[in-house]
């Protein structure tokens, strides 16, 4: 029988399962069947199901979809728990991901990586969601620091042992797919029932949630967004057509992203609870304008391998200050306004997943340095939007204009 048990007495309960522990769990597992699949997808589709750029593009294209229908996740909560969703979702990348190898072809590998998606950025939704609820917000940013490096640790192993076991076990795709998601789906199970039904103080709404007052916040989520594509689009595919980076050597850049991840997320939870949402974000985006302005000198000037590889580590680093954006809205936001929210900010997070991609990619063929200095004034306007945040954000105070404009509490 489901037990149902308050946030305010979970510390009664043994360590083990407590709700962030839970919220660890989930952290370490997800990882492994997602970035199982990511390690092995590209040359699976080519060796196995034969894909050309178009195939391989509409694959991504399909991917993208669950996140920007993640505004779905508010209809579902009607009849659904959040925990419950999210566990769901989780186990529903793992059961995809571990049939991937079965079916060898387009029609089966876009279903799948549909299947896949949905169970990813519903779990990522939800999670988003949760941690809020879950984690009070002094102590919030350190505890996503750790989430954070938990997340990378598990995508070091799985990385590690991928490239150390492929050739000396002779390991073929299925079976690597089949223990990874089999994982993944079995930790997600496990959680389901080793954990009790965690009541939140604040019941969430279960309509879509659009406030004027959450306005920064939802420009922050675009930009984000935006910013976030053209690095997981174009950095890595610059290392590799600029410099010629093989399949070895583009693997162990991740593996150095990963491992100071790893020690640096924490700090970095730690930064912004010491010095604040807005000066964190700030850094954040002076920092990303600078490097992708380096990025477009590189490739136009061809400064050098290693001055790339290190910007595109710095990139990665910065990337992790975006936790500031959650602990931001924490701290504006109505108790019951989280999960609704969550959803809306995940779907805008999405908006340029779906044509971003496909129009700098034509940008690309022209001038790879034209989408670098996009990118920079990418950054540049998050910047803008960043100095709007006031220094101790709260509900009625969410931008440094809030107070000026209106005497009454924003709608």
């Amino acid at each position: 029988m489901t037990r149902f048990v308050r946030l305010a007495d979970a510390d009664q309960l043994p360590v083990w399962r407590r709700p962030v522990s839970l919220l660890f769990l989930t952290a370490l597992s997800m990882p492994v069947a997602f970035y199982a699949w990511y390690a092995l997808l590209n040359n699976f589709v080519i060796e196995a199901a034969h894909f050309d750029g178009a195939d391989i593009g509409l694959l991504h294209t399909v991917r993208e979809i669950p996140g920007f229908l993640a505004i779905g996740v508010i209809a579902i909560i009607i009849f659904v728990r959040e925990q419950v969703l999210g566990l769901i979702s989780l186990c529903m990348l793992g059961v995809a991901t571990a049939f991937t190898a079965w079916f060898p072809s387009l029609g089966g590998l876009l279903f799948l990586t549909l299947l896949s998606s949905i169970g990813f950025h519903y779990y990522e939704t939800v999670n988003q969601s949760l941690q809020l609820q879950w984690l009070p917000k002094e102590r919030a940013p350190q505890v996503l620091g750790w989430l954070m490096g938990a997340a990378s640790a598990t995508t070091l192993v799985v990385f590690i042992l991928i490239v150390i076991m492929w050739e000396p076990l002779n390991l073929s795709y299925n079976v690597v797919f089949m223990t990874a998601g089999g994982v993944t789906a079995a930790a997600a199970l496990f959680a389901l029932f080793a954990y009790p039904q965690f009541e939140a103080p604040h019941p969430q709404l279960k309509t879509m949630v659009l406030r004027r007052r959450y306005w920064l916040y939802y420009a922050l989520q675009f930009m984000s967004g935006a910013r976030r594509q053209i690095f997981m689009v174009f950095a890595g595919f610059m290392m590799v057509e600029r410099f010629g980076f093989e399949v070895h050597e583009l693997t162990s850049l991740y593996l150095i992203n990963l491992v100071i991840n790893m020690v640096v997320a924490p700090f970095l939870g730690r930064a912004v609870g010491y010095f604040g949402e807005r000066r964190v974000l700030i850094v954040e985006y002076v920092g990303l304008a600078l490097v992708f302005t380096l990025y477009g000198g590189v490739y136009w000037f061809g400064w050098g391998v290693v001055l790339a590889a290190t910007l595109y580590v710095i990139d990665h680093i910065l990337f992790g200050l975006a936790l500031a954006l959650k602990t931001y809205f924490q701290k504006i936001a109505d108790p019951g306004d989280i999960a609704p929210t969550a959803a809306v900010a995940f779907t805008i997070n999405h908006i340029a997943a779906v044509f971003l991609p496909v129009l700098l990619g034509l940008l690309w063929v022209i001038s790879p340095s034209a989408v670098f200095a996009l990118a920079a004034g990418m950054a540049l306007v998050s910047l803008g939007l960043a100095l709007m945040i006031p220094r101790h954000p709260e509900p009625g105070h969410e931008t440094i204009f809030s107070r000026m404009l209106t005497a009454e509490p924003a709608e």
